[in-house]
């Protein structure tokens, strides 16, 4: 533990000694003072330790770190005296009932950017959501976009809403966020895509060529949104993209026209030596195409080392309606009897001979 951080947490036990002035010995301090002098005072208060005089000025802020839950939310009606305490607070219940009162508290007084801040680094997702709410009045919208990762639906969903309404362009914040390798970056790529639905598809598809893969995954899911697959040659190029997501996000565009492919090209792309990533996507593709087509891809993959693959195929193959095959599909008899032989070993003497007699082999 850092000695500046050391030096907080004395800050706040020592606040919440017998006769502390709380509120001046936390004049300039941050969250972590006083989330010491929360856990202090509900320790003194839990344990029955020596607090009968009790912090000076302070019975307010020490209902409000009460134990009991029931206390903290009857205390709230003088909240607002002690915005850095219910701003820790991570019971539900006084959440909500905060944020309605600090809501309440900027439109007459405005934003106070300490109890921002402490807003911002509450525990509870509610308080977090009222902090980035908060920093419109505030003046710091720009900030917002840091919350865009925040794990809580909650503050993502203010966080987005207060970029749109900031004046700002919500693609340009969400394309900084994906393009910043120190960021956690699943929640920025699903709002970049989300962002797509309010923006233009040109600038959607000059990213496709993006250097970062996560900016190039995102732009694919944008189109996609926007129902924009149009660019079928860019799409199908990306199916080589060395970034698995890239590839993913791709062939889900391209199922649609899945029988406009190249077929020859996408069972190039189940040979062993390919990476794994361009492998499962080119099955899919050639799944999506049904027909024997498809059933050639299975064949190939029935021994296959990829155990997804394999089980696909074997699952595919063992069901499918061979018969069928030979009156609606663009194939003859020898080519599905190569390809039922290829596939023995799925089957027992019985099913083969079963197979074999609707394909009209007798021998």
């Amino acid at each position: 533990m850092s000695a500046h951080r050391e030096e907080h947490l004395r800050t706040g036990r020592n606040a919440a000694r017998p006769g502390a002035d709380v509120r001046r010995e936390l004049a300039d301090a941050g969250p972590t003072a006083w989330i010491a002098f929360d856990q202090e005072v509900r320790s003194r208060l839990r344990y029955g330790r020596d607090d009968s005089a009790g912090p000076l000025e302070g019975l307010h802020a020490t209902l409000l770190c009460h134990p009991d839950g029931r206390i903290r939310e009857a205390a709230l009606d003088r909240a607002e005296r002690w915005p850095e305490l219910v701003a820790i607070d991570p019971d539900p219940v006084t959440a909500r009932l905060w944020a309605d009162a600090v809501t309440r508290l900027m439109a007459t007084d405005g934003p106070d950017d300490q109890a921002v801040d402490l807003l911002l680094g509450a525990r509870s997702p509610m308080v977090r959501a009222t902090g980035v709410t908060a920093l419109r009045g505030a003046g710091r919208t720009e900030e917002a976009v840091r919350h865009l990762a925040d794990r809580s639906g909650l503050v993502r969903a203010c966080a987005r809403w207060l970029v749109g309404q900031g004046g700002g362009d919500p693609f340009s914040h969400y394309l900084e966020l994906v393009t910043d390798p120190g960021r956690v970056t699943a929640y920025a790529v699903a709002g970049f895509a989300e962002c797509a639905r309010r923006t233009d598809g040109p600038r959607l598809h000059a990213l496709l060529t993006h250097p970062d893969g996560r900016v190039r995954a995102a732009a694919v899911a944008g189109l996609r949104l926007l129902d924009d697959n149009t660019d079928i040659t860019a799409l199908t190029a990306l199916l080589e993209d060395p970034w698995p997501a890239v590839v993913r996000e791709a062939s889900r565009s391209l199922l649609p026209f899945s029988g406009r492919l190249d077929a020859d090209r996408l069972i190039a792309r189940l040979a062993a030596d390919r990476p794994r990533h361009l492998r499962r996507a080119a099955f899919r593709l050639l799944r999506a195409r049904r027909g024997i087509t498809e059933l050639r891809a299975c064949v190939a993959m029935v021994a296959d080392d990829d155990p997804r693959l394999r089980a696909t195929a074997r699952a595919t193959v063992r069901g499918w309606k061979w018969q069928l095959s030979l009156h609606t599909d663009d194939t003859d008899r020898p080519e599905l009897a190569e390809l039922l032989r290829r596939s023995a070993g799925l089957f027992d003497a019985y099913e083969m001979g079963v197979r074999r007699s609707r394909l009209g082999l007798t021998r």
